[in-house]
């Protein structure tokens, strides 16, 4: 019994420690985390160009947010199909966001134009990661026309899982 307690005695702690951070004297509590059914968490982030694009600037549109890195494969051999289906979609509202992931805009950019992107890019220092509780790549999430998560994706796609969950937030 006494070694069972030594050993979730930490635990406790560590919540405890949580808790009062998430409820510190300035009020402010921890960031929503993405999840589906739920307001996607807002963002305003750098582009691969130097401006900024925020979540609320595509009020009104369906948006799929396609996390990603240079260096992974699954996500180099993706892009094609995505940028294919953010021209077929686009003129019905639809826009492909691409969030890469802890690189630097050099290598984001980079990405881009190899992949000759039509839709642009974010980069991503974290906020995003850890608002949308990412842990690996690539991740898809698309977000309905009224700001709501409608399905989260982890790993590689084809393009027509693409396509149906595209359609499902049109």
């Amino acid at each position: 019994m006494r070694l069972q307690w030594l050993l979730a005695a930490p635990l406790v702690l560590l919540a405890a420690c949580s808790s009062h951070a998430a409820n510190s004297s300035t009020g402010s509590s921890a960031p929503a985390i993405a999840a589906v059914g739920k307001l996607a968490p807002a963002f305003d982030e750098p582009t691969t160009t130097g401006s900024k694009l925020s979540l609320a600037s595509l009020h009104g549109k369906a948006v799929y947010l396609n996390f990603f890195a240079s260096w992974c494969t699954p996500c180099n051999e993706e892009a094609p199909n995505i940028d294919a289906l953010q021209k077929q979609f686009s003129s019905r509202g639809f826009q492909v966001v691409g969030v890469d992931m802890l690189e630097n805009a050099g290598k984001a950019q980079q990405f881009v134009t190899e992949h000759h992107l039509s839709y642009p890019a974010v980069v991503d220092q974290g906020t995003l990661r850890d608002a949308y509780n990412v842990n690996g790549l690539p991740v898809h999430v698309f977000i309905d026309r009224t700001g709501i998560i409608r399905k989260i994706e982890i790993g590689e796609l084809s393009k027509s899982e693409m396509t149906t969950d595209i359609k499902s937030v049109l």
